[in-house]
């Protein structure tokens, strides 16, 4: 859970989450603002027009999460979020692009980004991001989810992954949909099965790929440690 979320004095909830926002261009930093700060959970504390603001900014305010563009002068968006990341280890981040674009994706996540979030579709997507990042889940839109597992898929395929790790067409499917962000009551729905043979499913595919958490297949899939 949210570690900073403490009541305030007067009882009257959880503060907000602290955001840091980077974008070289205003109007857009102002749009995203508006769609953030309207929501009572969400607060932008700090704005920056480029990577080594953003840096900047975060080494003088104290930031729960840092929302980046991923093409900014000076620093990019990725090299500010490794920077970040090893500053602040706590620091959750999310990529803000309007990049469809699968080398982007794949760099956001092993920089240490937990979620892409396309500007074509953040006043519907950004919010549920930024609170799904404070859990530490991954928000990835439904075209990354699917290229991650094509490429863990493919990796199993041609060789590239243990023998003992290579699921069964069940199971394939099970992660896919687990992925996408499914519970297994979902799951059970779309595949005619019981919830009970979704979770040994999961408890499974679990055990093969060496995994803790949901979290974690998103991480494996994109070829990061999920140790």
């Amino acid at each position: 859970m949210n570690e900073h979320h403490t009541t305030d004095a007067e009882g009257a909830g959880p503060a907000p989450i602290r955001i840091l926002l980077a974008d070289d261009h205003a109007l857009v930093r102002r749009g995203v603002r508006l769609i953030l700060d309207r929501e009572p959970d969400l607060e932008v504390v700090a704005e920056a027009g480029d990577g080594a603001e953003a840096i900047a900014m975060a080494r003088g305010h104290e930031v729960d999460l840092a929302v980046l563009d991923i093409a900014m002068p000076r620093l990019t968006g990725l090299q500010a979020a490794r920077e970040l990341a090893a500053l602040r280890p706590g620091l959750r981040i999310l990529m803000l692009t309007m990049h469809d674009n699968e080398q982007y994706l794949f760099q956001a996540l092993k920089v240490g980004a937990v979620g892409y979030v396309l500007k074509s579709v953040a006043d519907r997507d950004l919010v549920a991001a930024c609170r799904a990042a404070m859990r530490d889940e991954p928000f990835l839109y439904p075209g990354a989810v699917t290229a991650l597992i094509r490429t863990y898929l493919d990796r199993v395929r041609h060789g590239e992954e243990a023998p003992e790790q290579v699921l069964t067409p069940r199971e394939e499917e099970v992660l896919k949909l687990v992925a996408e962000g499914h519970s297994s009551k979902e799951i059970a729905e779309l595949l005619f099965i019981s919830v009970k043979t979704v979770e040994a499913t999961l408890t499974r595919v679990y055990r093969k790929l060496g995994i803790r958490s949901r979290v974690d297949i998103v991480r494996l899939a994109a070829g990061r440690n999920t140790q």
